[in-house]
């Protein structure tokens, strides 16, 4: 499943890290994706919409939910891709580079 991510050892869940980002003033939208990592078998990445740190916010999260949730990486995009339904479309993030 792309909403469930092995980072670490750790499994973890991408609604719930998600949720937190949605959290931060600075965050109108968040999709959370794991990519293939040599060391951690992947990490985490989010993609936020809004303006707001990326720093920021990775620290926001390790505080909320615990450290090995946090994303590695934030990148803060003009807008989520998304299909007719509306439904973001984590695949293609997931490429994005």
């Amino acid at each position: 499943s792309v909403d469930l991510i092995k980072t670490g050892g750790f499994r973890v869940g991408a609604g719930e890290i998600e949720a937190a980002l949605l959290g931060h003033a600075g965050v109108a939208e968040a999709a959370v994706v794991g990519v293939p990592d040599d060391d951690l078998g992947q990490r985490i990445v989010a993609f936020v919409v809004g303006d707001a740190d990326p720093q920021a916010l990775i620290d926001y999260v390790a505080q909320e939910l615990s450290v090995h949730k946090r994303p590695r990486e934030v990148r803060v995009v003009d807008s989520l891709p998304r299909n007719a339904m509306g439904k973001v479309l984590k695949k293609e993030l997931a490429k994005w580079r």
